[in-house]
């Protein structure tokens, strides 16, 4: 409600807001439980006390009860349409065979084509996949687009391959399975959509991410995924039109290659969209579970198969030196081992053509960045490279009898070396590369504690932080602040109901907890409680984006 001393010019302002009898996670007091917001920004934290000799009747005053306020999440590469349309297609993640995929398609009941995602082909007991004339019968005729987990290859029908023109391209043998450039024109031809039902999947994708906690997300756009268009729909969500939803704040990448100064410019200011820069999901390789990640050696379970390089190093290079000399991020998505070889090569060409300090200056970004040795962590450590990950690939195919192993052998016991990236001063941030994993930030975070090689663990404080203020700094966000609760900060955090309140540290032959106030450290949840901690309320900048009826009950 308006101050009842407020005049006309500010009566539309919102009252403060009070939150107290909780627990705030602040570098500003590692005890505080209260914290007020006036606007757009946090006004204060500190003590139940002096939350007591604040409170006034011009605030709305929420009780938390125990609750968390924790800075925002910021989910550092996801995909809004793909993961809208995932959300609101067949969900085949459970499926563990081929009769049962063909049973979920021919249980489809919509109109139009039939959209499925998540199906692995590594956890099942007969990794045999259907044939396309299986798929064609199970859904009567109707075009049929699967995608792989990784959303690197799918699975077709016999009439969407006829649609797509997929007979000469790459990728395709005439079977169900496609990959590399066929399954490209397979997505695209069933991406062809019309904005208003574009702007749907968007939305559902952004209201699922507000509803667990994020602030901002990374959206990684690219010719071969979306167009244009597509990605200056989702930078459209961060001016709404009076009365629309508020929604967190997308932050835009495009993946195309450029080759000099002037077309990384004329690029980006054609894009418009305030793109952030020319990185993302510029391919340089594909992905492990797709055996389209390149690499070195061939992988285990398939021969001499060594993946694909999209992208020569000479091209790789011109993209860096290009991006460098316009002030602009560059970078690749990048998984194998010889992928990343490539794309350190290309560092080091575009270092001698445009030197040292502009590419570092720029501060380019490498997109998940699987498997790195020791000397790869130190090349990226030294151009300054930013390393945008995503724990949960770990959480979900690390570990003995996983698709790392099963792809890899011994090799997946170095994958995603976290903590190897933190010791040599990789700046790191983290995403979910949703829909290929869930928008789900605490399990996220409990990945990077559990990580299946505990040399590669790191504290959740760290992960914290590397889910939070990290990715505000990896997309180079104006205001420093941003991403942490203190007074002046932006007051873009979530609430959340948590069972414990501890220290977790990495390493397990130590005490992994402590609520000793000496440690003066801010307090997280417990992850080792078996689920993560509801989501009570999402706030940007101030505005709501989320609330549960129960922060108020």
């Amino acid at each position: 409600m308006p101050r009842p001393d407020s005049t006309p010019a500010d009566a539309s302002r919102p009252a403060p807001v009070l939150y107290r009898n909780g627990s705030v996670y602040t570098a500003a007091d590692p005890f505080a439980t209260a914290m007020l917001v006036d606007g757009d920004t946090v006004a204060w934290v500190g003590s139940e006390q002096a939350a007591t000799s604040i409170a006034d009747s011009t605030m709305d005053i929420i009780d938390l009860r125990g609750a968390l306020v924790a800075p925002g999440f910021v989910d550092s590469h996801m995909h809004l349409t793909e993961t809208g349309i995932a959300l609101e297609s067949l969900q085949l993640g459970p499926v563990t065979s081929a009769r049962a995929l063909l049973d979920a398609v021919a249980g489809d009941r919509g109109d139009g084509p039939v959209l499925g995602h998540g199906w692995d082909e590594s956890t099942w007991a007969d990794p045999t996949l259907p044939t396309a004339e299986e798929l064609d019968r199970a859904a009567g005729g109707r075009p049929v687009y699967l995608s792989r987990v990784d959303v690197h290859s799918a699975l077709v029908s016999t009439s969407l391959a006829k649609s797509a023109d997929l007979q000469h391209k790459d990728g395709y043998d005439g079977g169900a399975r496609v990959a590399r450039a066929a399954h490209e024109a397979a997505r695209l031809v069933t991406r062809q959509l019309p904005q208003d039902v574009l702007k749907r999947h968007q939305a559902r994708a952004l209201a699922e991410a507000a509803a667990n906690g994020y602030v901002a997300l990374a959206e990684m756009g690219a010719p071969h995924i979306g167009g244009a268009e597509d990605l200056r729909l989702a930078a459209g969500w961060n001016a709404p039109e009076a009365g629309q939803p508020r929604y967190p704040d997308v932050m835009p990448y495009w993946g195309e290659l450029v080759s000099s100064e002037e077309q990384a410019r004329a690029l980006v200011a054609k894009l418009g969209a305030g793109v952030r820069g020319l990185a993302g999901d510029l391919n340089i390789d594909g992905s492990l579970g797709s055996r389209t990640a390149a690499l070195r050696a061939g992988y285990s379970d398939a021969g001499q198969e060594r993946g694909t390089l999209y992208l020569g190093i000479d091209q790789a290079a011109a993209h860096l030196a290009a991006c460098s000399l316009a002030g602009i991020q560059g970078g690749f998505h990048v998984i194998g081992d010889a992928g990343l070889d490539a794309a350190l090569e290309a560092l080091d060409l575009a270092a001698k053509e445009v030197g040292e300090q502009r590419v570092r200056a720029a501060g380019h970004r490498f997109e998940h960045v699987e498997m790195a040795d020791a000397a790869a962590v130190a090349r990226l450590a030294h151009y300054s490279v930013t390393v945008s990950a995503q724990p949960s690939f770990d959480a979900a195919w690390g570990g003995p009898g996983g698709l790392y192993e099963q792809r890899l052998g011994e090799r997946s016991g170095s994958m995603n070396p976290f903590a190897a990236f933190y010791s040599a001063g990789v700046p790191v941030c983290f995403g979910s590369d949703s829909p290929v994993t869930p928008l789900r930030p605490w399990s996220s975070v409990r990945a990077c504690v559990e990580h299946h090689n505990e040399d590669q663990r790191i504290s959740a404080r760290a992960a914290f932080l590397g889910h939070t203020r990290a990715g505000w700094r990896a997309a180079r966000h104006a205001n420093p602040m941003a991403g942490q609760l203190v007074p002046g900060a932006p007051a873009s955090f979530a609430v959340w109901e948590v069972e414990e309140l501890m220290v977790q540290v990495a390493d397990g032959r130590v005490q992994s907890w402590s609520t000793d106030p000496r440690a003066r450290t801010p307090l997280l949840p417990a992850l080792d409680t078996g689920s993560d901690p509801v989501c009570l309320q999402t706030v940007k900048d101030g505005a709501e984006l989320f609330v549960s009826p129960a922060l108020r009950s």
